[in-house]
């Protein structure tokens, strides 16, 4: 099982001042260090966090893998063709919201999601969608064409009791058996922490766990090499 680490929220701390630091491509290196297999940012529509001066400095910096996760607008898809990450991650976007709600409705996305990927992988891009555990969407994102989906964990982590997150595991490994059958690969993430991440661990042929919020958080008590290494000890 490989990790990702998300270091969007390295970003959030430093735009709440408007100033240098944290840094995330210093973090970034930090992480790599500690052993993770790819480091993840999200350039949003509104810049809440990464800029597109990060995004670029990072794709000079990580020496693993970068994962863009991006929406489908027109300017983000030409600043992805610029910058050439590793992977871009489709995912859907909302301005008034926290945090990544949900997967993306492949099964209803139109041409303006086909183009996207068209696009994309012209570059040369491994292109991944976002999407929930559901059976409808893992197969339009087949029928798109790409190789990668990460699953939504989501509901798994609100679970609110045993039986719910276990009802919810079981969705996740079914959902990730039938993707393998289509012949997709799967990764999965949302909402993973240091108490939740052992039993997704379990799940057969997922290959790679992204975790942003909990390391950060983690990092800011014992720092972020080692709050990786403890998240790695659970996954691996």
């Amino acid at each position: 099982m490989q990790l990702g680490v998300n270091i969007d929220h390295i970003a959030t701390v430093r735009q709440a001042r408007r100033a240098q630091e944290p840094d995330p491509v210093v973090a970034a290196r930090l992480c790599e260090q500690a052993g993770c297999d790819s480091i993840v940012a999200h350039l949003r529509e509104d810049r809440r966090h990464m800029q597109d001066r990060d995004i670029a400095r990072l794709r000079d910096a990580v020496t693993t893998r970068l994962n863009l996760e991006m929406s489908v607008a027109p300017e983000i898809v030409r600043i992805a063709c610029r910058i050439r990450p590793d992977q871009a991650t489709l995912v859907p976007e909302r301005r008034q919201e926290l945090t990544t709600e949900g997967g993306l409705d492949v099964a209803g996305g139109g041409t303006r999601l086909s183009r996207a990927i068209e696009t994309l992988q012209r570059a040369k891009m491994r292109v991944s969608l976002f999407i929930d555990p559901s059976r409808r969407q893992i197969a339009a994102a087949a029928r798109l064409g790409i190789g990668w989906i990460e699953l939504h964990t989501g509901a798994y982590a609100n679970s609110r009791t045993t039986l719910q997150a276990r009802r919810q595991l079981r969705l996740l490994g079914e959902a990730c058996r039938y993707a393998r059958s289509l012949g997709l690969r799967v990764n999965a993430g949302h909402g993973l922490d240091y108490r939740n991440v052992r039993a997704i661990g379990r799940i057969r042929d997922l290959e790679e766990l992204n975790i942003g919020h909990a390391i950060v958080a983690r990092a800011c008590l014992v720092g972020i090499g080692q709050a990786v290494r403890e998240m790695l000890a659970l996954i691996r």
